[in-house]
C-alpha cells in the first residue's frame, strides 16, 4: 500500500483539531461511548492472554511464542490438518533503517517472529501456511520481503508455505465478498482477496505501535490493511493499482471511487472516526482466530517514519510478546502494557484522545471483551510488563 507523508501528517493535523465530540453516522449504531457492551458468549471464553519475556530476535521468539501458546491453551486444535493464513504488517516497502536500527526493530514485522511463527504453526500440524500483504509494490509478495532480506528459502524448506500480495485479486479469479455478521457501523460487506476467505485459520502479526489515526495500532488495526488497494485505494478500478487507501480515510477527493460494500447512510468525512469504525467491521467480517503483537522492540510517536513524532521509546524496549486467541482482549492487554490505563477510553482519553477506540467499538460489536477486569492475563503481568508509550 502506498502512503504519501503529506496524507499522514494531514490525518494527525485533523486529529488534533477535533473537538472531543465524535460524529454520529446515521442508523442508530453503537458509539465509542456506549454505556454496555454487548458480548457474545463465545468471545467472552476467549478472554485469556499471555505475556512472556522476549528479549532479543534470536532462539529466544520461538521459546517465548511456545511459552504463550501454551499460557493460552495451546495451539494444536485450532491449526492441525489447517491451512493457517498469517497478516504480517510491512506499512509500504520502503525497507530503508529507521532510527539507524532495521524496519524490523521498529515498525514492520519482523523476519524472526516470521520464522518462528511459521516453524511453530507447522510443529502444531498446520499443513499449510500461507503470509499475506498488500505492499506498494504489484511484485510478487516473496520478491518484496526477499529485499528486506528475509530468508524466503529457509521459510519455504519449513513446509508448504505461500506468499500472496493481496492488494488486488492475485491468484484468485474473484474477490471474495464478506458480510459484516452485526450489519457493521460503515460497511455492510467487504470484497477482499480470496486468501482471507480461502482459509481455515486467521494469524494476526503485529508490533506494539502508537498509530496516528487509530490511537494504536495491533492485531485489529493490522487487518485494516488487507482491503485491496484496487477496490479502496486512491486508484480504486484498476488492478495494478497499488496507491494507498485515502478513500476509506476520507472520501472527499476520492467522489469518483464507490467503495464496495459501504453503507448509503454514512456521511462522516473524519479519518479519527471512519477508521476505528471500519476496523471493527473488518475484524466482525474476518475474525482472527490468533492474535500476536511483538513488542521485543518497538518505537514511539506513531506507526512509521513518516509520522510527526516519530522517534525512539524513551524507556528500555519492551522486550515481551504478547498472545491471544481473542484480538479484543489481546489488543486490550497490549493497550495497557503501553501505558494506558483503561483500554477502554472513551475520544478525548489517551491513547484515543483525537479518534474513537476501536477495541470499544468492537467489544460493543460483540467481537471480544476489553474490560481488563474480565480478561485473564497469564505469564508476566500487565504490572510487570508495562512500559509508558506516553
Amino acid at each position: 500500500m502506498k502512503m504519501h507523508p503529506c496524507n499522514r501528517r494531514q490525518f494527525l493535523r485533523t486529529a488534533s483539531a477535533i473537538a472531543a465530540g465524535s460524529p454520529f453516522l446515521a442508523g442508530g449504531m453503537f458509539r465509542a461511548n456506549a454505556a454496555d457492551a454487548l458480548v457474545q458468549p463465545r468471545a467472552r471464553g476467549d478472554a485469556n492472554v499471555a505475556i512472556a519475556a522476549c528479549k532479543t530476535y534470536g532462539p529466544e521468539v520461538r521459546a517465548a511464542l511456545d511459552q504463550c501458546f501454551d499460557l493460552v491453551g495451546g495451539i494444536g486444535s485450532l491449526v492441525k490438518n489447517k491451512t493457517v493464513t498469517v497478516k504480517i504488517n510491512l506499512t509500504g516497502t520502503d525497507f530503508t533503517p529507521f532510527l539507524n536500527r532495521p524496519v524490523g526493530e521498529t515498525f514492520m514485522t519482523h523476519y524472526s517472529t516470521v520464522a518462528a511463527l511459521t516453524s511453530a504453526l507447522f510443529k502444531a500440524g498446520a499443513t499449510r501456511v500461507r503470509l499475506v500483504e498488500s505492499t506498494q509494490s504489484r511484485a510478487k509478495l516473496e520478491n518484496t520481503i526477499d529485499l528486506a532480506d528475509w530468508d524466503v528459502n529457509a521459510l519455504r524448506a519449513m513446509g508448504n508455505v505461500e506468499f500472496e500480495n493481496t492488494r488486488n485479486l492475485g491468484n484468485g479469479k474473484t474477490y471474495a465478498h464478506l458480510k459484516v455478521p452485526t450489519g457493521g457501523y460503515m460497511f455492510s460487506a467487504l470484497d477482499v482477496n480470496h486468501s482471507y476467505h480461502d482459509t481455515d485459520v486467521m494469524v494476526s502479526l503485529c508490533k506494539l505501535k502508537n498509530h496516528i489515526t487509530a490511537g494504536v495500532t495491533l492485531s485489529m488495526k493490522n487487518l485494516f490493511g488487507m482491503t485491496p488497494n484496487t477496490l479502496y485505494g486512491d486508484k480504486a478500478g484498476n488492478e495494478d493499482a497499488t496507491a494507498g487507501r485515502g478513500p476509506l480515510h476520507n472520501p472527499k477527493e476520492f467522489s469518483n471511487v464507490k467503495l464496495p460494500g459501504l453503507k448509503p447512510d454514512v456521511t462522516s468525512t473524519d479519518p479519527t472516526y471512519r477508521v476505528p469504525h471500519i476496523v471493527a467491521d473488518i475484524c466482525a467480517a474476518r475474525p482472527i482466530d490468533l492474535a500476536i503483537i511483538d513488542g521485543i522492540t518497538s518505537m514511539s510517536g506513531g506507526e512509521g517514519p513518516w509520522c510527526r513524532d516519530a522517534g525512539p521509546l524513551k524507556f528500555t524496549a519492551p522486550g515481551l510478546l504478547i498472545v491471544g486467541r481473542n484480538p479484543v482482549s489481546t489488543d486490550a492487554v497490549g493497550t495497557a502494557v503501553m501505558g494506558y490505563e483503561d483500554p477502554r477510553a472513551v475520544r478525548g482519553k489517551k491513547p484515543f484522545h483525537f479518534c474513537d477506540n476501536h477495541l470499544l467499538l468492537a467489544e460493543q460489536s460483540g467481537i471480544g471483551v476489553a474490560d481488563l477486569k474480565k480478561i485473564d492475563v497469564r505469564g508476566l503481568s500487565i504490572e510487570k510488563a508495562r512500559l509508558p508509550y506516553g
